[in-house]
């Protein structure tokens, strides 16, 4: 069975000790959705609302999510990120607007949290962007795609109903 890394001992709460860990490269793929409704539609295909282009905004609230993970999640490491890699799609029959975040490091630590914490933050900048017309909007799911490097070497979940395969 699987060991908790993130408990000591006695299950407190601990960061990780990588110092041991040699360097390595290391990759993850994270995607996610946010639905909106016909209003919010309506907003994001003439461009916006009143705070102006959505996408672009929310593309860089998806960069800022992935550099700022270690200030959200209390035990990540904060990370020199060599890469961040953020796409963005429409699927107007769905209203699901979709954000793709890759993320690549060469270091002692994997980067799966800085490209989910990179599409949710895309996510709800976009969210922000579009809830002056309308607040009926829904987050998720966000998920996996690729992890590669570390122990644990590559993993998939693929997500066949996403406009993209890693």
């Amino acid at each position: 069975m699987a060991e908790l890394t993130h408990l000591d001992p006695e299950g407190r709460p601990r960061m990780v000790d990588v110092g041991d860990k040699p360097p390595t490269l290391r990759r993850a793929v994270a995607l996610g959705y946010l639905e909106l409704d016909e209003v919010a539609t309506e907003a994001l295909a003439r461009g916006g609302g009143p705070k102006g282009d959505p996408w672009s905004v929310a593309r860089i609230g998806a960069v800022n999510g992935a550099k700022r993970t270690s200030d959200l999640i209390p035990l990540c490491h904060p990370l020199a990120l060599d890469a961040i890699s953020v796409d963005h799609a429409w699927d107007p029959e769905s209203r699901r607007a979709w954000f793709r975040v890759e993320v690549k490091v060469t270091g002692k630590t994997g980067v799966e949290m800085e490209a989910l914490a990179g599409v949710t933050g895309g996510l709800l900048t976009l969210y922000d962007m579009l809830k002056a017309v309308s607040h009926r909007m829904s987050l998720g799911p966000v998920r996996l795609l690729l992890k590669e490097g570390g122990r644990r070497g590559t993993v998939t979940w693929p997500w066949n109903q996403a406009p993209w395969n890693c």
